[in-house]
């Protein structure tokens, strides 16, 4: 009994070893990255913001040593670039910091103060458009694969329509839009959409045509209709190529968004932060805007990776 109990003990150790080797072997190279990429970081801020510390020190005739010229530039209230430590405390007195919800005359209303209200503006048409853009483009690739005349005239167009600038085409929808009294939501939303639905559209085309010649032959040989054909063996085989294209279109959708507050002067949203910071030289709240909407990025394709791999491994087609 002793022997086997060791013998167990011992292959639990060595499973609980292996796990361990797994992990570090996984996270290592993510924190050695992460380490490279802030020291390269504190070295370009340190480079930047001196040159302003110097500036400063010439003017007052003044001469600073270097552990003083470093704590300087680390500490600038308007740096060039703001240090990692600058932008981190200022994501969290934004959001950690600042209440949700304000009182204001007896009644709560949401703090424009928070960061997190500002992050759920740009989000709420982004998911909007993501939505109206992936229909759009799983609905054209869908026509495209089963008609000659779409494949040949719309794709062409799809392919055009995304070499128009965005800066260029967004303030002409909202002006448009605006006229017919439609404000707010919609215009990003559609202006979310326009970034969105071509990934999804050159994604699903792919994968709707992935099936080979031989699986095709074989549902001829069943006497298979073409809808069965689609959703036996084309649809299941074109959902990696979707959900590729689906990370892609989203992250397009949330630039998009933050394009389109940008002409319409929106007093809310990522977008609207990054113009009052560049009005006014804040440039810690523009950085700490950018890793807002980074992390909301992040977000929305890890929620999109966990619905794949859910879905796929439903479906036996998990890789």
């Amino acid at each position: 009994m002793s022997a086997a109990a060791d013998t167990a003990a011992g292959g639990g150790a060595g499973a609980l070893g292996r796990g361990l080797g797994a992990v570090s072997g996984a996270v290592f190279p993510v924190i050695a990255v992460v380490a490279v990429i802030v020291a390269v970081w504190y070295a370009a801020a340190i480079g930047l913001n001196r040159a302003w510390t110097l500036d400063q020190a010439q003017r007052q005739g003044v001469e600073l040593s270097a552990a003083e010229i470093l704590a300087d530039a680390m500490s600038q209230e308007r740096p060039v670039l703001p240090a990692p430590h600058q932008v981190a405390a200022e994501l969290w007195n934004t959001t950690v910091g600042e209440p949700l919800l304000r009182e204001r005359r007896g009644a709560y209303s949401p703090n424009p103060r928070n960061l997190l209200f500002h992050a759920w503006q740009t989000l709420a048409p982004t998911l909007l458009g993501f939505v109206i853009g992936g229909l759009a483009g799983v609905l054209l690739a869908v026509g495209i694969v089963h008609n000659r005349a779409m494949d040949l005239s719309v794709m062409p167009w799809a392919i055009a329509s995304q070499t128009i600038p965005i800066l260029a085409i967004a303030p002409m929808i909202i002006v448009v839009l605006n006229s017919v009294g439609l404000e707010g939501l919609i215009p990003k939303s559609l202006i979310s959409a326009y970034l969105s639905f071509f990934p999804v559209v050159v994604g699903m085309v792919a994968g709707l045509r992935s099936p080979n010649a031989m699986d095709l032959d074989l549902l001829r040989t069943y006497s298979a209709s073409g809808p069965e054909t689609f959703w036996k063996l084309r649809l299941p085989a074109s959902l990696p190529f979707l959900f590729a294209s689906l990370k892609v279109g989203i992250a397009a959708a949330l630039v998009g968004t933050i394009v389109a507050e940008l002409p319409t002067g929106a007093r809310f949203g990522l977008g609207a932060r990054l113009l009052t910071g560049s009005y006014y030289g804040q440039t810690i709240q523009i950085w700490s805007a950018l890793f807002m909407a980074a992390i909301c990025a992040a977000a929305l394709v890890a929620s999109l990776s966990l619905i794949e791999r859910v879905t796929l491994r439903r479906m036996g087609l998990d890789r």
